[in-house]
């Protein structure tokens, strides 16, 4: 069979490539290439494994049917290998699914307060420490790029990286309008108000990624102001890139040095060109339909946490969750979440390859 000859050669490049990796004449560039690929077939191949363990199975147990002295084991058998057989193939055809070439990469992710002034910072502040929190339980680390904090410790707008293998694949299903409804601090009559924040997530793009000309920008550099320390006031070290042919503009004056908010602005703006380049590629390619959990479009209204009933609810896939507090927290809850959002996308996908 042709799906038979497919799998296998998954098998025979897993182990073309191990045995290219132990040789030790690979370079490094392409070492990290082969194991980046090795590591994607190595995720299905368990799978593989089942399929044809279960195949394998089946055969065997149809020929014993021959022998009367085995027939009824072997009916058994076959009874038993026949009801798991469809769900092996589901989970084979979930793991052969294409997959986005920016799922492993680190992710940078924005959150702006919107509608609900005062109240909209402080959500902002929330999903912020939402995000900080699962990200470190992940094993993940987080870089602050930029930052507007309010008095209230709310935030107008903070701009974060977080570094890590796969992070994308994980946190791209959270762009969009994020609603809180609750009775907000500076809210005396006890009235329950309704407020936003929007999310941003962008893979992290690589020099490979993306070429930015030095004709094409401008940096400016200009004193930091705000939170930062002690040399906030006193340098010139924040900056600003303008990117003239997108007209996206970057600032950073969160790191201690002109250079290191250099380095982290461009890692911002290499980052945006490249999910609008992505984002460009996946409207052509999909323009006769729209996914179920989202373009990634931060106008979209995707969630909303609602203190009053402690729920949360995911209006792309009709998912309510009655725990606010542990999503919050970024705990088991956000997974929960999480997994159904990349779930209900996997299933979309066999959908519309059938």
């Amino acid at each position: 069979m042709i799906i038979e000859q497919k799998l296998k050669d998954i098998q025979n490049r897993a182990a073309e490539i191990e045995a290219q990796m132990n040789s030790g004449t690979v370079s490094g560039a392409e070492l990290t290439k082969l194991s980046k690929e090795y590591s994607r077939l190595n995720e299905v191949l368990p799978v593989i494994a089942e399929y044809f363990q279960t195949t394998q199975g089946i055969a065997d147990a149809t020929e014993m049917q021959h022998d009367p002295e085995l027939k009824a084991l072997a009916l058994e058998q076959l009874a038993e290998l026949n009801k798991v057989l469809p769900d092996i193939e589901k989970k084979l055809q979930i793991a052969l699914l294409p997959r986005d070439a920016a799922d492993d990469n680190s992710a940078i992710m924005e959150i702006r307060a919107g509608v609900g002034g005062e109240e909209s910072a402080l959500f902002a502040g929330d999903l912020f420490n939402q995000y900080k929190s699962y990200a470190l339980r992940q094993g993940w680390k987080i870089e602050i790029i930029e930052e507007n904090a309010t008095s209230l410790r709310g935030y107008k707008e903070i701009v974060f990286k977080i570094v890590g293998v796969g992070v994308y694949a994980r946190m791209k299903f959270e762009s969009g309008i994020h609603r809180v409804q609750r009775v907000p601090e500076t809210e005396a009559g006890g009235r329950i108000h309704t407020s936003a924040a929007s999310v941003a997530v962008m893979p992290e793009a690589q020099d490979i990624d993306v070429v930015i000309e030095d004709k094409d920008i401008r940096i400016d550099i200009f004193r930091a102001s705000g939170a930062g320390g002690q040399h906030v006031n006193k340098t010139d070290s924040a900056i600003r890139i303008t990117h003239f042919p997108s007209g996206i503009v970057v600032t950073c004056q969160n790191e201690r040095s002109q250079l290191q908010n250099k380095i982290a602005a461009m890692s911002v703006l290499r980052s945006k060109l490249y999910e609008k380049q992505r984002l460009e590629q996946m409207n052509a390619s999909n323009a006769s339909r729209k996914s179920m959990v989202g373009s990634g479009d931060r106008s979209e209204k995707i969630r909303t946490y609602n203190f009053p009933e402690q729920r949360v609810t995911d209006h792309r896939i009709k998912l309510t969750l009655y725990k606010l507090d542990d999503i919050l927290a970024g705990g088991a809850g956000l997974d929960e979440m999480i997994d159904a959002l990349i779930a209900a996308d996997q299933l979309e996908q066999l959908a519309n390859m059938e």
